[in-house]
């Protein structure tokens, strides 16, 4: 794929959203594989890169070729891709063709999709999808979304969807969500959050605001997870997201629904 052209579409949305390993190394996948031959990626399989570009729109879409071997996940990439250019270009369209008689041009949309593997592990894919968007206005959106692809039951789910509600999971984590999340915050803004604070972006966000990525440290189970809370959520836009990075504990997998359990392991 020509870098370009998502780097054009993440530049628009912000300067402030991480690289694209960021999520994958703070979910806990290894930059090499754990051995030669574990979860091979077939030779067939390809990462898939589909590319389009007008004066009204620019439309970039990938997934890896760990997600191109699997045809039930290749193809709900494919169904996910022809649904977010579809969008893209009805609202470019509507906006070009409303300023037909104006007498300004209305500035080129943008949307994008790339994903990228978390973690690889013999019953499952775990894949972060980092995407950015622009339809003309001060700046653009940005944020990741989570896919967890069951290779058994050829089924994919959210990574929240692993557990038995978001608010299972944030009891599991306690307090140390809040604690993680104000550090990061003092540290970007220089100042300590104030505990009694009223100010919406002092506020500790509820998991069912945020994206959940499963990863893992041996290619065996999950044994990590990153928390993200994209624009907005926890902070003012210039505050840029927030990736937060936690090993699975006990308590985690209590909080895991029962069939997913075998697939998590804690953090050693």
């Amino acid at each position: 794929m020509r870098a370009p052209l998502f780097l054009i579409s993440l530049a628009l949305s912000s300067a402030a959203c991480s690289d694209g390993t960021g999520y994958a190394e703070r979910a806990g996948v290894e930059t090499e594989p754990t051995s030669p031959t574990a979860n091979a990626t077939p030779v067939a399989a390809k990462a898939q890169e589909l590319e389009e570009e007008t004066d009204r729109y620019l439309f970039a879409y990938a997934w890896p070729a760990e997600a191109s071997a699997e045809p039930g996940l290749a193809k709900i990439m494919k169904t996910k891709a022809d649904a977010l250019r579809t969008r893209l270009v009805a609202d470019a369209d509507e906006d070009w063709d409303a300023a037909q008689d104006a007498e300004y041009t209305p500035r080129q949309h943008s949307a994008s999709m790339e994903w990228k593997v978390v973690a690889d592990l013999p019953r499952y894919l775990s894949l972060s999808g980092e995407m950015a968007s622009y339809s003309g206005g001060a700046h653009g959106m940005y944020g990741v979304q989570s896919l967890v692809w069951d290779r058994e039951e050829e089924q994919a789910v959210d990574g929240i969807a692993l557990f038995n509600s978001p608010v299972a999971l944030e009891q599991a984590l306690g307090q140390r969500l809040c604690d993680t999340l104000n550090a990061e915050r003092s540290e970007r803004r220089g100042f300590a959050v104030e505990p009694d604070s009223d100010d919406m972006f002092d506020k500790c966000p509820g998991l069912d605001e945020a994206t959940v990525l499963v990863g893992s440290s041996d290619g065996r189970s999950f044994d990590r997870l990153a928390v993200y809370f994209g624009p907005y959520v926890a902070g003012a836009y210039a505050e840029g997201a927030y990736e937060l990075d936690f090993p699975v504990t006990a308590s985690v997998i209590d909080a895991v629904k029962p069939a997913y359990a075998g697939a998590f392991s804690v953090k050693r």
